[in-house]
């Protein structure tokens, strides 16, 4: 489905369209592109800052596409308590990039989670949906290297 599609499931100049017209334009795009928030106002008769406002306040919401491979760092009590702290932190040197942000090369993002719901391999990451747990600064390190160098193939 392209964009333009989207836009004819919505009426024009109805504001109470804003949050699933933005839904639907990110499953599309895979994030919201500044153009389309452009098109969503005007689509919406909205302000664009009004837009942008909806898109950064929900988490739903993406402004950047997603890397290649989603890196997913459980935050929770049991990892917390187990060094998730410092998993997130040499991720973020490893990939050089923050929590949130994707390399500029499209390959990784990192995102923070409250809980992944495997407290028992605590601390635990999922990149693009796989379970990494009981994992250690070296061992995240090598992880990480592993992936670099498949996407290299």
């Amino acid at each position: 489905m392209e964009t333009q599609q989207v836009y004819q499931k919505y009426p024009e100049n109805d504001a109470s369209v804003l949050i699933p017209l933005l839904q639907d334009i990110q499953e599309v795009c895979g994030y919201l592109p500044e153009e389309e928030i452009h098109h969503v106002a005007q689509h919406t008769k909205l302000p664009v800052s009004r837009v942008y406002g909806v898109a950064t306040f929900y988490n739903q919401f993406r402004l950047n596409p997603l890397g290649k491979h989603l890196v997913r760092v459980c935050r929770g009590t049991a990892c917390h308590v187990k060094g998730s702290l410092d998993i997130l932190r040499t991720l973020e040197n490893e990939l050089g990039i923050k929590a949130g942000q994707t390399t500029r090369d499209l390959l990784f993002s990192i995102e923070t989670v409250a809980c992944i719901g495997a407290c028992s391999i605590a601390p635990v990451i999922t990149i693009d949906n796989e379970f990494h747990g009981g994992l250690t600064v070296k061992s995240v390190q090598k992880l990480i290297a592993s992936y670099k160098s498949k996407s290299k193939e």
